[in-house]
């Protein structure tokens, strides 16, 4: 629970603040004052049911959509690639891949972050496997032509509202934190993000001038059916771990949280009454993530507020570059990405890590293609080669006895693995 805070963030949860804005900056924020109906949420209405983590049966032969995107991506595909073709020969399955164009390679092919044959091609698979994306090249572009643009066109097409973020601290890598052994030793962390709602998709929205000023808005908005399926996937994943769930929001300020926290209580007290539920404000949350990450397990949040825990829990790991993450909806292909940009300082130099994305290739094959065993094969592998000493440059220590290897060798290092990896999890 939170302890008592000085200043705003002692305000009960109903408590009004208020400021005057200029006659024109309060007409565009008119439909404010319209009740619900003038809020636009990223959807108006959810059916009210459970959602599957698993996409698809288990088969022969799946229909993967690969997007390399733009940086170290196209290199760290690679490296994947290699690897998952070394798992399906000594698995017996298939996986058909076929490349699509996202974000600033979209961009300076087709004039489009995110062309709709890419969206057709991902909905028409059974899964997508996305790389990075983004680039200094593209950071002067006007909003609609960013990377980033795509990346949301994306989700909000395919309808992916829930993001799965895990990190976990592997045993090899524990140095590699910034944070003291004792603090991130066993750490096993889950986030859950909703991922298409929140103050990034409502609306109004937009910079107006007023007075010859410029006057930015956002609407921070959440329907009750688009908290109960986030708190679905959240009192699911819970239950399929230790147990226990922690819901992040700021109820004690913002009324969209006092609703994200009684809808949250619903949904699990009723569906979910085995998984322990707590709640904790974000700034309380972002604390105790650094000051003792081990007493959660898991975690729901909303968009913004996932936004910045995910990627501080990510750092309890020791590098973005270990680290892969699953975004899903209530029907069809999810997309499994690394949590990294596209470092474009390092492009076409042999210096990624394609660790994250091969993780992120495992969580697919988990969520996504009901082959379970064979994600355990993935994850083995990649603890199999830290064992073996093998770093990029990333999660390389001074002193720490290791060999530095680049993208490739990394690669060809796992996919060898993956072929001799130890019986116990044999298919």
């Amino acid at each position: 629970h939170d302890g008592p805070r000085g200043d705003i963030n002692n305000l009960p949860h109903n408590t009004t603040m208020t400021m005057k804005l200029p006659a024109a900056a309060a007409a565009t924020l008119l439909a404010f004052n319209a009740g619900v109906a003038g809020f636009a949420p990223s959807s108006p209405s959810f059916a009210s049911r459970s959602t599957a983590l698993n996409a698809v049966s288990k088969k022969d032969s799946y229909q993967i959509t690969l997007l390399p995107g733009d940086g170290i991506g196209p290199e760290i595909v690679s490296a994947t690639k290699d690897v998952l073709s070394a798992l399906t020969e000594r698995c017996g399955f298939e996986l058909v891949m076929t490349e699509a164009l996202i974000g600033g390679a979209a961009i300076d092919a087709v004039n489009d972050p995110f062309p709709d044959e890419s969206l057709e091609q991902c909905l028409s698979g059974d899964s997508v496997l996305l790389s990075c994306i983004g680039g200094y090249k593209w950071d002067s572009n006007p909003r609609e032509l960013r990377p980033e643009t795509g990346l949301l066109k994306m989700r909000k097409s395919m309808g992916l509202f829930a993001n799965l973020r895990p990190a976990k601290v592997l045993d090899q890598l524990i140095d590699a934190s910034t944070l003291k052994r004792e603090v991130v030793e066993g750490v096993d962390v889950m986030v859950v993000r909703e991922l298409t709602g929140d103050v990034y998709f409502g609306s109004p929205k937009g910079i107006d001038v007023v007075d010859g000023k410029r006057v930015g808005y956002n609407n921070m908005i959440y329907s009750e059916g688009e908290i109960e399926r986030i708190a679905r996937v959240a009192g699911d994943v819970a239950s399929k771990r230790g147990g226990k769930l922690c819901s992040v929001d700021k109820a004690n300020v913002l009324d969209v949280s006092q609703l994200w926290r009684d809808v949250v209580t619903d949904v699990i007290t009723e569906e979910f009454p085995d998984v322990e539920l707590s709640h904790m404000y974000v700034d309380n949350a972002a604390m105790q993530l650094i000051r003792w990450p081990k007493q959660f397990d898991v975690m729901v949040t909303g968009n913004i507020f996932g936004d910045i825990l995910s990627d501080e829990a990510s750092m309890l790991v020791g590098s973005l570059g270990m680290l892969p993450s699953a975004s899903i909806g209530e029907s069809g292909p999810g997309v499994f990405e690394p949590c990294h940009g596209s470092a474009p300082d390092i492009a076409g130099e042999d210096k990624a890590n394609p660790l994250a994305l091969i993780l992120s290739a495992a969580m697919m094959l988990r969520y996504d293609l009901d082959r379970a065993e064979e994600a355990d094969i993935l994850e083995s592998a990649v603890e199999a080669v830290l064992d073996r000493g093998l770093r990029t440059a990333d999660i390389k220590q001074d002193g720490d006895g290791c060999q530095l290897v680049g993208c490739i060798e990394m690669g060809k290092a796992v996919a060898e693995i993956v072929s001799t990896v130890d019986s116990a999890v044999e298919v």
